[in-house]
């Protein structure tokens, strides 16, 4: 941080980023430097095959060059390791030494050209390990070169030309532009990030037909997503730097932080089952959420059986046997789903894998073990499941006695509508009830099945007082805070350990950039230093690094007020700086605020933050509530906690070891119990 400005233009590449790249290369150059030189020692004066003289000269140049190249990489890497993140100052040589670097790849590349003809047409009577040196000499300096052009591919901004805000070295009033201009600029530049994520997206996407859904989701998530860093002056590896940071800042409160208190029972109603009942429910209905995931999953999950179990039956048509109301293609899904789950053929309503962004597969199905009708919804599996996703903004929603402002994440609440619509206008559910009137409705699905199933619950609830919601690792940007408290009647949510998507939401995202960057603008350590540690903290653990920063000499009234880092990160005009500028809430939040569906059941590992790979893992479970997923984790494992495996072998552990795992929360609270 800031980018770098070479060539006229921005890259995603700071001045202190090329300390490992240059070390790499440098390494490669010194011992590419050592083989030259023993070649050109023990065969000098004995250049006296066609072309020695020739050899000879190549070689002496190919030295100088090589010399002059390794000493330029050491300065690059020396002073590019200099400063912080947030103090380039001791780095402002580096782009000069890029210029030259640069510059030194035209005789580089000369040169090579030079040997590749000599070994064509001169080498004709030399030894073969002279030859073999220069074909070495050649090939590599084809590899480096290719490699640079990838390199510069990968740094290259195509809004280096459009960023706003000023270069870094232009005093505070040249860089505090008027109101007017700095919108406008802004503006421009959001305008053209928006164009060229919607191209990548397109580009991403050339296999999906574009239609009017197509083109409305890449605009919104072009729109979504080109906003997010682009009122900051942020590189990738100042965010990676950020994320190792805050991760062990994270690991070290958590360490000091006292047990937060724990319920038996949902917050919601005190004649609410207790603990250990609705644990066995949500474990066993997570395996009907898993089963929609198809074979993929059960594969995945039967590493060893599971293509010899599905093999039989993926190409043998059930039609015959059972006719399913409406169902698509099933071949290997239906298989898989009837492995997973110990249902019959007569169990199976409807099964769908029809998908298209806002409309995703699902499956009606009798559950004769627990008396109730099953809708299953699938999670994300596919590019256009993601496209639903990423469709994030807000969309009102019709509920039946509900007060309050109701809306919702609009993909997933297009999905549920769709699923809605199906069920209820195809007649999948009358026909479901009419095979058994007594049965109770339950809806379940994990991912994005789990907030399509939550939305899905609250348009039914009105027809089906009595149905009941399992929603496993739902998106945290669902539903509004009216519709939220309304779902806690009949929506339990599962969450295990720190899983990423739960916490998901642009609100939550907004703070964690926010906290990005307090922790990027504190640190003082060169961000090699942040990166390495970093590393090796995520590998093999350890204690949570406590780096000084630049606060440790300041007076405390001093750290109540933005940090002159932070507003050197930000473009003035936008949203985050106005926040930074009041204090650590936003006052005009720019997204509408979404919740987590239901009661929250969380799932924890209990023991040490670290264990062995083959260790036993036991868990706890206790009720929480939303204010628990207000700020993303950072953790290796925020993303195994959402895998649909993962969470039902949690809760499958839990039911099978109850009474080992039910004891006090605390001696203070013995009568509050965790499973």
């Amino acid at each position: 941080m800031p980018a770098m400005v070479v060539f006229g233009r921005r890259w995603r590449i700071a001045s202190d980023d090329l300390v490992f790249p240059g070390a790499f290369e440098l390494f490669i150059r010194a011992v590419w430097w050592i083989v030259t030189l023993v070649v050109y020692t023990n065969h000098k004066g004995r250049f006296d095959c066609q072309g020695g003289t020739y050899l000879h000269n190549y070689l002496v140049v190919l030295l100088v060059l090589l010399g002059v190249i390794i000493l330029t990489l050491c300065a690059i890497v020396y002073i590019s390791a200099q400063g912080t993140i947030m103090n380039p100052g001791p780095r402002r040589s580096v782009p000069a030494l890029v210029y030259l670097r640069a510059l030194l790849y035209v005789p580089e590349l000369v040169w090579a050209c030079l040997g590749a003809v000599w070994v064509s047409d001169s080498s004709t009577g030399c030894k073969p390990e002279e030859v073999g040196a220069v074909i070495a000499a050649v090939v590599s300096s084809w590899i480096i070169l290719l490699s640079m052009a990838v390199g510069v591919l990968v740094v290259f901004d195509p809004l280096g030309s459009q960023r706003p805000g000023a270069p870094p070295d232009a005093p505070r009033g040249v860089r505090d532009l008027e109101s007017s201009e700095s919108s406008q600029l802004f503006y421009t530049a959001h305008t053209v990030a928006s164009r060229v994520w919607e191209s990548r997206l397109r580009l991403l996407c050339c296999c999906l037909p574009q239609d009017n859904n197509h083109r409305a989701a890449f605009s919104s998530i072009a729109q979504l997503v080109s906003g997010f860093f682009l009122d900051t002056d942020l590189v990738p590896s100042d965010i990676a730097a950020g994320l190792a940071l805050l991760h062990q800042e994270q690991d070290k409160m958590e360490h000091c932080r006292d047990p937060d208190e724990v319920l038996s029972h949902s917050p919601s109603s005190p004649i609410r089952e207790d603990l250990e009942v609705e644990l066995e429910k949500a474990a066993h209905f997570m395996k009907f959420a898993a089963a929609a995931y198809g074979w993929p999953l059960y594969v995945y999950s039967n590493p060893l059986t599971g293509l010899c179990k599905l093999s039989g039956d993926c190409c043998r048509s059930r039609q015959a046997e059972y006719d399913l109301v409406g169902g698509d293609s099933l071949g290997c899904h239906f298989t898989s789903i009837l492995q997973s789950t110990g249902l019959q053929y007569r169990d199976f309503i409807h099964i769908s894998f029809h998908n298209q962004i806002y409309e995703i597969p699902f499956y009606v199905a009798l559950d004769h073990k627990r008396e109730a009708v099953l809708v299953a919804v699938r999670g994300t599996l596919s590019l256009k499941d993601v496209l639903t996703d990423l469709s994030a903004e807000c969309e009102n929603l019709s509920v039946e006695g509900v007060s309050g402002t109701c809306y919702a994440h609009k993909g997933i609440s297009q999905a549920a509508h769709y699923i809605y619509k199906r069920l209820v206008n195809d007649g999948i559910l009358s026909q479901a009830f009419n095979i058994a009137p007594e049965y109770k409705l339950v809806i379940c699905g994990h991912s994005l099945g789990a907030g399509a199933a939550s939305l899905l619950a609250v348009l039914l609830r009105s027809t089906h007082p009595t149905l009941q919601c399992y929603a496993f690792s739902p998106p945290g940007g669902l539903m509004s805070k009216a519709v939220a408290d309304y779902s806690k009647q009949f929506v339990v949510s599962v969450v295990l350990g720190k899983d990423l998507v739960p916490r998901l939401s642009i609100p939550n995202m907004e703070d964690l950039k926010r906290r990005l960057l307090k922790m990027v603008s504190n640190c003082s350590k060169p961000k090699y230093k942040i990166l390495m540690r970093g590393c090796w903290y995520e590998l093999f653990g350890g204690d949570p690094d406590d780096f000084p920063t630049e606060l440790e000499n300041r007076r405390e009234e001093v750290l109540n007020q933005p940090l002159l880092g932070e507003e050197s990160l930000l473009v003035q005009r936008s949203n985050t700086y106005q926040s930074l500028s009041s204090d650590d809430s936003p006052a005009h939040p720019t997204h509408l605020p979404l919740y987590l569906p239901g009661c929250i059941l969380h799932i924890t590992e209990d023991g040490p933050a670290r264990r062995h790979c083959f260790a036993p893992v036991r868990y706890r479970a206790e009720w929480s509530s939303e204010t628990s997923f207000r700020n993303v984790l950072i953790s290796p494992r925020m993303v195994a906690d959402h895998m649909p495996d993962v969470v039902l072998r949690a809760l499958r552990s839990l039911t099978r070891e109850q009474p080992f795992a039910l004891c006090p929360s605390s001696t203070s609270n013995s009568h509050l119990n965790v499973i």
